[in-house]
């Protein structure tokens, strides 16, 4: 199979690489392993081709989603942006709390930050991670139900 060929490296941060890129972890650049995943949906994959870094990243991933509050975070994050105290009101949490959540959501690459002043407005990373949070939740919604209320027009 043939990638196109990724984009060279960018310029390096100025406190050395971003080692909470996942990727970043094994020495690889980010920007390269970034040109790559989203080449992925592209790629047919046999049963052997998961490399055990790629495991490694889904296996975090998943523990990140493992968190009710968490989940509700980035379904609170489905229609867009938010601040911590929007969430915060949403997921009837202390802003604190909240604050704790989303950092580690940052850091796990599942949400990003806009500053606009003194706020920080939250979204997630991309199309990606709302399509697996919406998968779950559907699926949660299939399970122990004749018909899932996502089947009917109505929200989970």
């Amino acid at each position: 199979m043939k990638h196109d060929a990724p984009p060279g490296p960018g310029p390096e941060p100025p406190n050395g690489p971003d080692r909470r890129h996942p990727r970043a972890l094994h020495g690889e650049d980010p920007a390269v392993c970034d040109h790559l995943r989203m080449r992925a949906d592209e790629q047919v994959l046999g049963p052997d081709d998961l490399p055990e870094e790629d495991i490694a990243v889904v296996v975090e991933v998943f523990g990140m989603l493992a968190d009710p509050t968490r989940v509700r975070l980035l379904w609170a994050l489905r229609h867009g942006e938010r601040t911590v105290g929007e969430l915060a009101e949403l997921v009837d949490k202390a802003p604190t709390a909240v604050s704790q959540h989303l950092a580690k959501l940052r850091l796990a690459r599942l949400v990003q930050t806009r500053r606009d002043g003194a706020r920080v407005h939250y979204r997630t990373e991309n199309t990606h991670v709302m399509q697996l949070v919406t998968d779950a939740v559907h699926h949660a919604d299939h399970l122990g139900r004749d018909v899932p209320r996502h089947h009917t027009g109505q929200q989970p």
